[in-house]
This record gives structure tokens, sequence and C-alpha cells, in this order.
């Protein structure tokens, strides 16, 4: 028996962009060390392991980082719906629920734009890590808080993001799985806000396309601006845009993906 694996970049319409991610298409569950192992084989942010149960358009899902399993990934959740679709899986007429670490998740598909529901994960505010107090001069920080994955650090201007350069050491010491910059976009950008998100204890130093930082960024964003829709620009070297629509408890995050390669296992 093979099993196909896909390699898609995702929160992107271009190739060798947004944020790359494997799917496998496995027909029953696989143990979790050979999955582990695979992922770190793979060496991407994220591979998505998807299955099918009993019920119709459900499907368990689970992501491991080269180092760890994750509790939550955007972006390869909206590779493992596009990858299905590529596959003849589903024919992308009905949204997909995916049974995951954190509930069920829905994938709908909106012509080539793929949707996704998620849990908001509220910011609460804390002072600046010890460990990243020598990161910025002053005035550059405006705000930090924590959620229950990052450690976030709101800065000053949009260029406050994109020039840092991160100190990957500082950033493992603060003990959190990932610290999430962000700020304001440029003004007369198409973007609301931009982003980077660094996650060393993940294994994964620069993340390029992180479609669950938008549970906590864009509740906080859609507040501070007063927007009910909103686009963010992920700042990575690879780049990556999201569309972002806060509801309540939920944050719907939608974008694009472009298959790379498929081979098998």
């Amino acid at each position: 028996m093979t099993t196909s694996l896909t390699w898609v970049d995702a929160f992107t319409d271009t190739v060798f962009a947004g944020n790359p991610a494997g799917v496998c298409l496995p027909a029953a569950p696989w143990r979790a060390d050979y999955m582990q192992a695979l992922a770190a084989e793979l060496g991407l942010a994220e591979t998505a392991f998807v299955t099918p149960t009993a019920e119709p358009l459900t499907f368990d899902l689970r992501w491991f980082s080269p180092l760890v399993e994750i509790d939550l990934c955007g972006h390869a959740t909206l590779a493992s719906a596009h990858a299905m679709r590529e596959h003849g899986m589903v024919d992308g007429t009905h949204p997909l629920t995916f049974l995951t670490r954190s509930g069920p998740l829905i994938a709908s598909f909106k012509g080539d734009l793929i949707e996704l529901d998620f849990p908001a994960d509220a910011v609460t505010a804390t002072p600046l890590p010890d460990e990243l107090k020598d990161e910025w001069d002053e005035g550059v920080v405006i705000g930090a808080g924590r959620t229950s994955f990052f450690a976030m650090v709101t800065l000053a201007s949009a260029d406050a993001v994109r020039q840092y350069r991160p100190n990957l050491a500082a950033i493992a010491n603060t003990g959190h799985k990932a610290v999430l910059l962000t700020a304001a976009a440029d003004p007369g950008s198409e973007a609301d806000y931009v982003l980077r998100v660094f996650g060393p204890n993940v294994g994964i130093d620069e993340d390029a396309a992180t479609g669950s930082a938008q549970c906590a960024a864009g509740p906080y964003w859609s507040e501070i601006l007063a927007r009910p829709r909103l686009v963010a620009h992920q700042l990575s070297p690879r780049g990556a845009v999201l569309h972002v629509r806060p509801d309540g408890a939920r944050v719907h995050i939608g974008g694009n993906a472009v298959t790379v390669f498929t081979g098998h296992l």
C-alpha cells in the first residue's frame, strides 16, 4: 500500500511563497512515533495527517512540527483541505469538519479561497518578558500579552516588525512555544496589520504564515481598528496574505493554497 504525500504552499496563490505544509492522507491512523519521524524527515513547519471517520465529510486531523505534535495549526489545515480537493476525496461543495486536539474545526471552500473556522484565543496583557527587554529601543514596544500559545508583542510600526532580527536564544528562553510580533500596517497598505512569528521551542525559527496566530491577532486588531474584516500580511521572507474575520468566540481565517508536488510513501 502507498499513501499520498502532497507538498502545499498555504496562504498564497504563488508557488514558493506562503507557508509549506506536508499533507498525508492515510486510510487509517498511523502511530504517533512514525508521524513524528516523518515530520522531522520533511523538516517543514508542520506536516498534517488526515484520516477518514465513519461520518461523511468528517476527518481526524493531527499536526506535527519537526520536534513536537502541535495543538492548533492553520496553514496545514488549509493545506489539508486543498490537498483533499486536489486528490478528489471531496468536491469542495460542502464544508469539511476536522476533529483535532483543539476541537472540531471547519474548512469551507469559497471558489479558490479556503476559509477556516477556528477558536478565538484571547490576549491577556502582561509585561514584556524579561528575556526580550533588550531586543528593542525605548518606545518601540507599545504593548505585550500572552495567549494559550504565544507571547505577543505589539510594536510601534510595521517597519519595526519588518526589520527585526530575531534573537532566537532570547525567544526560546521566554519559555513560550512561540513569540508573535505585530503592528498596524503602513498607511495606504493593502493590509490592516502585519505580523511575524518565531517558534524555536517547537522547531520553527520563523514561521512563514501562521493561521493560528490570527486567532489572537485578528480579534485584537479588529477591536483597535474597529474593522470587522481584516487583511493580515505576514512579513516572513516568503510572505503571506491572510483574510481574517473575527466572530465572537470564533475567528474565520481565509487564504489560497497551491500544490508544489505530490508523491507517494
